[in-house]
């Protein structure tokens, strides 16, 4: 994955994604080069010694929890022909202050 820098030079900076089971499937099906996405993961990075040079290596990689296609298929913002894997947020409209009854968590 690309993500462009803010800066005038147009720079990117690249990051190697992994995507497991159904949601690499996904991935596989409908992503493409220059698509739009929002990717949420974790982020882990390596480190290695390259073998023909010696030079310590290192690179970041995210593996995806969560993808979301922020275009279609051909890069036209309207997003109508690509699926949307994000999961269904809860909206808390309330909060209180009462203390956590422990016995109630059922872990």
């Amino acid at each position: 994955m690309a993500v462009d820098r803010q800066s005038q030079d147009d720079q990117a900076d690249f990051f190697n994604i992994t995507a497991w089971d159904k949601l690499g499937d996904l991935v596989m099906q409908y992503l493409s080069k220059g698509r739009r996405v929002l990717i949420q993961g974790r982020l882990r990075q390596d480190s290695w010694e390259d073998k023909d040079t010696g030079k310590r290596q290192s690179r970041i990689e995210v593996t995806a929890s969560d993808v979301t296609f922020l275009d279609g298929p051909s890069g036209d913002n309207s997003g109508s022909a690509a699926p949307k894997t994000t999961k269904k947020e809860e909206v808390v409209t309330e909060i209180d202050d009462k203390p956590i009854d422990l016995s109630e968590i059922p872990f």
